[in-house]
């Protein structure tokens, strides 16, 4: 008997105009080639969903192991939509994990939603990576394949924790270089260096904006030899994949990326970074990712 994911296309009766269409579902089979991981069909939704359980992990959270089933596992889902194949799906990655595999996942043409945790307490700490994508299907299962690749070949990679090198209190870096750099002025407090930069949407039809916490910002410590940067970027959702780019060209990590709001026009993505490495450098990735933005 033929397996249901098996069948390119199947029938569904759709009454809306009252009119019997061919209804397409993903090709099963080749998804699970090219990701190289197993899938069940949702026959109901139509949906292809191929999963990855992290069983390589050991995650205790307050004395409570974690096992795959409790949301250690990472997927993805296929569905057809008209001539194309949506991918929704979810890494389970360790804090080590993180730029390589997004690094992976712009390069094969997703798009990176989100990035956050999904636990408190747990060692070690784990970050879910969320990733979508429309277009062949082929190509999209391809690109799943090389995050499933990405995943398994840097399951091993040790904390980088460590003894602290930098200290604001000892901050000796020069706040000139990084407004030449920007562009903008910016205030140094306590030994941090901070820029800010606002934006503005409304909510309710009434603006709010940088006093409300829509804005950009950097703030630098350390010297001008070896710095670290951290901060906020506030971005428009057809924004945000080409600030991802250039933050991680820059060598800028990936901490989160959420929603601060609900309810706001346009919407509005909030992305936490870090990065370390001589100021300079840290102020131009920062200007390159300002740069795709609509300031």
């Amino acid at each position: 008997m033929i397996k249901t994911w098996a069948v390119a296309l199947v029938l569904a009766v759709v009454w809306g105009d009252g009119v019997l269409h061919a209804q397409a579902v993903p090709d099963g089979a080749r998804i699970e080639q090219l990701t190289g991981a197993k899938g069940a069909m949702d026959d109901k939704e139509g949906v292809f969903k191929v999963s990855l359980p992290r069983t390589d992990l050991k995650v205790e959270a307050v004395g409570v192991h974690l096992t795959p089933p409790m949301g250690l596992t990472c997927w993805a889902a296929f569905k057809r939509v008209d001539e194309h194949t949506v991918v929704m799906g979810d890494q389970v990655l360790t804090q080590e994990q993180v730029s390589a595999v997004m690094d992976i996942a712009l390069e094969s043409g997703l798009e990176v939603t989100a990035l956050h945790n999904h636990f408190f307490w747990d060692s070690p700490r784990i970050m879910f990576m969320h990733v979508g994508g429309m277009g062949d299907e082929a190509k999209l299962a391809t690109a799943i394949g090389k995050l499933f690749a990405k995943i398994k070949e840097t399951s091993a990679l040790g904390s980088r924790s460590g003894a602290a090198e930098i200290d604001p209190a000892k901050t000796s870096l020069d706040p000139s270089k990084i407004e030449g750099i920007l562009g903008r002025k910016g205030r140094l407090d306590a030994g941090v260096f901070k820029v800010t930069i606002g934006r503005t949407t409304k909510m309710s039809g009434h603006e709010m904006g940088n006093a409300m916490g829509v804005n950009t910002w950097a703030a630098f410590a350390g010297s001008d030899e070896r710095a670290v940067v951290d901060g906020d970027f506030a971005m428009y959702e057809d924004e945000v994949q080409d600030v991802l780019k250039a933050l991680r060209r820059a060598g800028i990590e990936i901490v989160a990326l959420h929603n601060h709001m609900i309810g706001e026009t346009p919407r509005v993505v909030f992305l936490h970074f870090w990065g370390v490495g001589p100021t300079a450098k840290l102020a131009e990735g920062i200007l390159a990712a300002l740069k795709t933005q609509r300031l």
